[in-house]
């Protein structure tokens, strides 16, 4: 649980460059990551949030040698052009799980494949993977895959969003196998979001309550939720200390805790510390 490579790699270079620039106007086009208390610690640092819809309407401008860095998610092709255009200093946070998702798209095409995507068309990692095809679909469920009008016998490579929930994928995987027999699967769920969706799996089963810790906006959160809720209906999404209900846990044994991929190893320490606390009392 905790942070993953992708957001620890990009949180670190966040600190390091506000370390390294204290001369300088340094932004992050769109949340860094997707929590709050990483960003309000961020701004702390002198780094400002800038919302992308604004910068792209013009309603935000840089100036030559600013400082921007792209989140973990990634940013689009057009943003990423813009931002050359305006000589900006750019750092690109994106996960290494999601460049390489862009670099097989690419490949892919080259290659003769129209890419169809697996995914919340309005995740940011989603939008931005997509932005550096050509009229890619976005599929966010087996059932709109079936609904859709698209021919089966063409040439097809499906990608799949990286926190993509493993379970509706095999659904959907074995539909493809089934009945596109012209096309290829690349595995993209990322393996740090595969191994915690296993965890929170076992873990559901073991305990009496499950406290899922995470952004509300988080999408690898809301899988874990999603899966151990199915498993385990006293599960709890909390994105901090203050929105933990401690009447859930009354007259429970064994309360299992785990945290999305962009949670901070602070806001589980304040959870647990918050119920011994009350214990305690008691």
């Amino acid at each position: 649980m905790g942070f993953c490579l992708g957001v620890e790699e990009a949180v670190n270079l966040a600190h390091e460059v506000a370390q390294n620039n204290k001369d300088k106007s340094i932004y992050i086009l769109g949340m860094l990551v997707h929590n709050e208390q990483v960003i309000r610690e961020l701004e702390e640092n002198g780094i400002k949030t800038v919302n992308e819809e604004d910068f792209i309407q013009g309603k935000v401008k840089f100036t030559e040698n600013d400082i921007v860095i792209l989140r973990a998610h990634g940013s689009t092709k057009e943003i990423y052009g813009m931002l050359v255009e305006q000589k900006v200093n750019i750092y690109d946070a994106a996960c290494i799980f999601v460049k390489r998702i862009r670099e097989i798209l690419l490949k892919k095409m080259d290659e003769g494949y129209e890419i169809l995507f697996i995914g919340d068309k309005n995740h940011p990692e989603v939008k931005g993977i997509i932005s550096y095809g050509k009229d890619i679909k976005v599929f966010e469920s087996l059932d709109e895959l079936k609904k859709s009008d698209i021919d089966k016998n063409q040439k097809y490579y499906f990608l799949t969003q990286t926190t993509f929930n493993k379970y509706i994928f095999n659904d959907i995987k074995n539909y493809i196998k089934e009945n596109f027999t012209n096309s290829d699967i690349g595995l993209t769920i990322c393996g740090a979001t595969f191994e915690r969706q296993l965890a929170i799996e076992k873990l559901a089963k073991e305990v009496d309550v499950v406290l899922i810790v995470g952004g509300s906006n988080s999408s690898n959160t809301k899988k874990l939720y999603q899966i151990a809720v199915k498993i385990n209906p006293n599960s709890y999404f909390v994105e901090n200390k203050d929105e933990l209900n401690l009447n859930w846990l009354r007259g429970k044994n064994k309360i299992g805790i785990t945290a999305g991929a962009s949670t901070p190893e602070k806001s589980v320490i304040e959870i647990e510390r918050k119920i011994r606390g009350k214990y305690n009392n008691d």
